[in-house]
């Protein structure tokens, strides 16, 4: 049988005709909207190959040939510049356009808030019960948590700024405590730079305290001020600060919902109605207003205050006055701060 040789000028119209077909076809493949209906979530996890990323668009149905995206990808010297991530597809997005997302867009930011007022353990609660943290920190101390984020002997309460945080897929909770670490530190630092004179703190760490005080004792913003000026006058008199939340926390899990006059008398350095000056650590965590009014307390004459029953508080300068209030919104069933 004799071979039948193709002239060139035949084989090159051949393989012109195959290269024509092949670009029409990716072409037509990279710019065809994906079978995306709603906004889909799509990981790339650290290391993902050019060649893994296709198979994957082929199995969501995305995309018919993976080898056009991987080919892309190398002829438009984008190969090494995809990024792990998890990115968010939107309808009408081609393979072209999601590969320049994989380059230069934004992975998707999962938030978690953390609010004021929470203790450490709660805080830790929300932290491990995220669903798109990376948890590492499970079964550990509070004492193993900040030797883990890098503060080791360091008391926990108190030390993380309360905010709605932004993080990628992928962030592990001993980075997000980091972060919220930093925040508190900054946020302190820069409060206690323009703080108010002759205050009674010895330290950025005693206004934290402080700070956690009136946290806990008003959701009020405007009393944020008059709270601490109250607590700040009693200090500078040698008086105690006779604060309830003080001795919540003191009762920890004890604490019924009730403060009965027993519970005044609880022997704890955080009991404030028996323990003069500031309890040895923040009792929870304080947001930057708080922070705020500890190092700039309110110049008035009130030493005392008491609950109205509204969410606020009457203030008064004596403690006759005070008494009265007492009468009057507590009907002489609450112990006098």
């Amino acid at each position: 049988m004799r071979r039948i040789l193709l002239p060139a000028s035949v084989f090159l119209l051949i393989v012109l005709a195959v290269a024509a077909w092949f670009w029409r076809d990716m072409e037509q493949q990279l710019n065809r909207p994906m079978t995306v209906t709603e906004m889909e979530a799509l990981e790339i996890a650290p290391g993902t190959t050019l060649r893994a990323l296709g198979r994957e668009l082929q199995r969501r149905g995305w995309l018919e040939q993976p080898f056009y995206l991987e080919f892309e990808a190398r002829r438009s010297q984008r190969a090494g510049r995809i990024r792990a991530g998890e990115y968010a597809v939107t309808p009408g997005t081609t393979p072209r356009m999601l590969l320049d997302l994989l380059v230069s867009g934004p992975v998707i930011q999962h938030q978690l808030t953390i609010i004021e007022g929470w203790s450490f353990r709660e805080m830790m609660q929300a932290v491990s019960g995220s669903p798109e943290l990376r948890h590492t920190l499970a079964g550990a101390t509070p004492k193993q948590i900040m030797a883990a984020i890098g503060y080791a002997g360091y008391l926990p309460e108190g030390r993380f700024l309360p905010d709605t945080y932004s993080f990628p897929a992928r962030t592990t909770d001993v980075e997000f405590l980091q972060r919220a670490f930093a925040a508190m530190e900054q946020a302190l630092a820069e409060e206690w730079q323009t703080r108010a004179a002759e205050l009674p703190y010895a330290s950025p760490y005693q206004a934290l305290i402080m700070a956690s005080l009136v946290e806990k004792e008003t959701a009020v913003p405007e009393e944020r001020p008059r709270i601490a000026g109250v607590f700040v006058r009693r200090l500078q008199k040698g008086m105690r600060l006779q604060t309830d939340p003080t001795v919540i926390y003191a009762l920890g899990e004890n604490f019924d919902g009730n403060i009965r006059r027993s519970d005044l008398e609880l022997d704890s350095p955080f009991n404030t109605y028996q323990v003069a000056g500031l309890p040895p650590t923040p009792i929870a965590l304080p947001g930057r207003d708080s922070i705020h009014a500890a190092l700039h307390p309110d110049a008035g004459t009130a030493m005392y205050f008491v609950a109205r029953g509204n969410g606020s508080h009457e203030f008064s300068a004596t403690l006759e006055e005070h008494n009265r209030a007492v009468r009057r919104y507590q009907l002489g069933g609450e112990s006098e701060k």
